[in-house]
């Protein structure tokens, strides 16, 4: 399946006050999103929290978001899990309350075999009717979608995408030659977002457009257009930022920054910690300097 969204979508922190979900905040987030140019929201994905929310908190997410957005952008709901009924079961409460899509992460912790992998996304594209992204992020959970894999999940009819944050831009490559045209790929580190797109990525599910989409969703166009000069000034600009937003654990750095730009989204969950001062200075040093306006 391809073309299910292309562009920019944002992965989006959840604000936490002393009563749960700060849903006045998380509706500011919405629309400065959409004001910003971007095309998906991807909502309790790794950057949500997810992990550390209740399942009441997480309907609550979902409910509101998709009610805010009234259809503006496409709502792609975080679903993954290491227990497999457990994905099905949160992708199928997805798609019930109004979700265009769901991100299911690799199992984690227990890990799983290649084959182990192409049973878990079938089994969760068999359990809805709405696409699904699939996302590879080793270095979170130790277990990594291998080319011929991604190969075989490509022709599975509702996987719309492959999220790749491996880091590994030759397996990005070969990842990319094996699906073209079946499925997309899209670049899950913000850092590798103009070379993914370069080789063909459909679009970009970014941590840094929390901050700056007009910028992130800047380099899409201009890639898309064949613009590779002004692409790279743009990334240019942004890489300080990108940096600094992965200085800790995401996501506490990108937190910090919607603090600073205004939002009250309050600190991550604990075990998660508040941003060390060392990188406080270079977080809002990088935002400056693209000329966003802190308090």
């Amino acid at each position: 399946m391809i073309n299910f969204f292309n562009g920019v979508a944002t992965a989006m922190i959840t604000p936490f006050d002393s009563n749960g979900v700060n849903s006045v905040e998380l509706g500011r987030l919405i629309e400065f999103q959409i004001a910003g140019g971007v095309d998906a929201l991807v909502i309790l994905g790794t950057t949500g929290e997810p992990s550390t929310m209740t399942e009441d908190e997480k309907t609550e997410v979902i409910k509101y978001t998709v009610k805010k957005a009234n259809g503006r952008v496409k709502i792609i709901v975080g679903t993954g899990s290491n227990d497999t009924k457990k994905a099905v079961a949160a992708s199928k409460t997805a798609q019930n309350l109004g979700a265009d899509g769901v991100l299911a992460v690799t199992p984690y912790y227990n890990k799983c075999t290649q084959e182990g992998l192409y049973v878990y996304y079938k089994e969760i594209c068999n359990a809805v009717s709405i696409p699904v992204i699939a996302y590879n992020v080793p270095s979170r959970t130790g277990v990594n979608i291998l080319p011929e894999t991604a190969e075989r999940l490509a022709d599975i009819p509702n996987m719309a995408g492959i999220k790749e944050a491996s880091g590994n831009m030759a397996q990005v490559c070969e990842i990319m030659r094996r699906i073209r045209g079946k499925c997309d790929l899209y670049s899950g580190e913000d850092a590798l977002n103009l070379p993914i797109l370069a080789v063909g990525g459909a679009g970009v599910i970014s941590v840094v457009s929390n901050i700056a989409p007009e910028l992130v969703k800047k380099v899409y166009t201009l890639i898309k257009q064949n613009n590779l000069k002004d692409a790279n000034e743009v990334e240019d600009k942004l890489l300080p930022l990108t940096y600094a937003c992965f200085s800790e654990v995401n996501p506490i750095p990108v937190k910090a920054a919607c603090n600073y730009l205004g939002f009250d989204v309050g600190a991550p969950r604990s075990p998660l910690t508040g941003l060390e001062d060392k990188n406080k200075a270079i977080l809002l040093n990088a935002m400056k300097n693209l000329g966003l306006k802190t308090v």
